[in-house]
């Protein structure tokens, strides 16, 4: 129990910061925006980038995993994104570019390496709660995002914010180095990255029927959630609100899904099936993305609260129940290679959704256009699992 609670609590801060680092460009997008004298549809653009290293990284991730350890792979995940973030303070095109790729290869890792690490230590019953518990951990992170991030950046700049964030993860990197002669016990220094490791990641998900739903269902939830991620800020901004105030109230839409992601695993391990409770929040996801798409400068804060509370119960909430069950569903010896593969899928909808977004923004001048169609997947996918049933 001392070891589970050890592990938990290291990488809930792991992915705390790794979190916060992701969040923090979109956040203070805004700024960046006026600073830069660049169009809206580049926080899109950046984003799918982002999606297109994170995409590379989850499928290849597997066998550095069992040479280095998870532990040692949380500590590169660290590091990278402490060098995108600092890297992205330049301003400069190219270096928005190599910061996109970098703390999208970095961030990818995290998750897979803490699935790899906490399947060792956690029974599977309760690997729903335990996963759910540990993925409180990005909407902790984006909520730190949300209600520190505009305030540093009108204190200071923007760059300051993001170097700030930058210095975090690489002290956290540090810290963990005591941790890894305990849970790096299970790594194998002769095992060699391969180029068919993307293949054979790949066929591990794709030949198992549960870990194919499981994909797809990461592919629409997650596009949801990096859309949500990337445009919610800004699109706040353009129905009246100042960039404090939507960051303000995006932390506190974020942080319902703290306790949501902890409920939902408490529920998918006790009293309802994890393919249930996954239909429950996709149909929820896509109800609530409409709902905000309606949103507009005469409704009130507090139903703009309300609906965008209910969108971080779901959008941002199904992590630990969906993560949970690949873990239990890949081969003994392969979960965080194969939870890297499920990832993989998620970071398909991840590079395309905000790019689909972006070019309807583009196209229609609207931000609602593009919120409802991004949430046709998870309706589709929530339709599906109830069928299933």
């Amino acid at each position: 129990m001392n070891q589970l609670l050890l592990a938990l609590g290291a990488m809930f801060l792991q992915q705390t910061f790794v979190a916060l680092g992701r969040a923090l460009p979109a956040v203070i997008a805004p700024a960046i925006i006026s600073d830069l004298r660049i169009d809206a549809a580049w926080v899109g653009i950046f984003f799918g980038i982002t999606a297109a290293a994170s995409l590379v990284a989850q499928l290849g991730c597997g066998s550095f995993i069992v040479r280095h350890g998870a532990l040692r792979m949380s500590q590169m995940s660290l590091v990278m994104l402490a060098g995108g973030t600092a890297l992205a303070a330049l301003g400069t095109p190219v270096a928005l570019v190599l910061s996109a790729i970098i703390t999208g290869a970095g961030g990818a890792v995290s998750t897979p390496a803490s699935s790899h690490l906490l399947s060792r230590v956690s029974s599977l019953r309760y690997m729903p709660l335990v996963f759910s518990i540990k993925q409180t951990a990005v909407p902790a992170g984006m909520l730190v995002a949300g209600a520190f991030g505009p305030l540093l950046t009108e204190w200071k700049d923007w760059r300051f914010t993001m170097l700030l964030s930058a210095a975090a993860c690489a002290v956290f990197a540090v810290m963990l180095q005591p941790l890894r002669r305990i849970f790096d016990t299970d790594r194998d220094p002769t095992r060699t990255f391969r180029m068919s490791d993307f293949k054979a990641t790949l066929s591990a998900v794709l030949a198992t029927r549960d870990l194919r739903a499981l994909s797809f269902a990461c592919l629409a939830f997650n596009g949801m959630q990096a859309t949500i991620t990337a445009y919610f800020v800004v699109y706040l901004t353009t129905i009246g609100y100042t960039p404090i105030a939507a960051g303000f109230l995006f932390s506190v839409a974020v942080a319902v899904a703290v306790p949501g992601r902890i409920v939902w695993g408490w529920l998918g391990s006790s009293y309802v099936t994890p393919r249930v409770m996954m239909a429950g929040l996709a149909l929820g996801m896509a109800v609530s993305v409409a709902l905000l798409a309606l949103c507009g400068p005469g409704w009130p804060t507090i139903l703009v609260g309300l609906v965008s509370c209910a969108l971080s119960a779901t959008a941002l909430s199904w992590h630990g129940i969906l993560l949970a069950e690949t873990a239990r569903a890949a081969p003994e010896g392969m979960r965080g290679g194969v939870t890297g593969g499920v990832l993989s899928f998620g970071q398909v909808g991840a590079l395309a959704m905000p790019l689909i977004y972006s070019g309807l923004l583009d196209w229609t001048g609207s931000y609602g256009i593009g919120f409802v169609v991004c949430g046709i997947p998870a309706l589709l996918v929530g339709l599906r699992l109830l069928r299933k049933q």
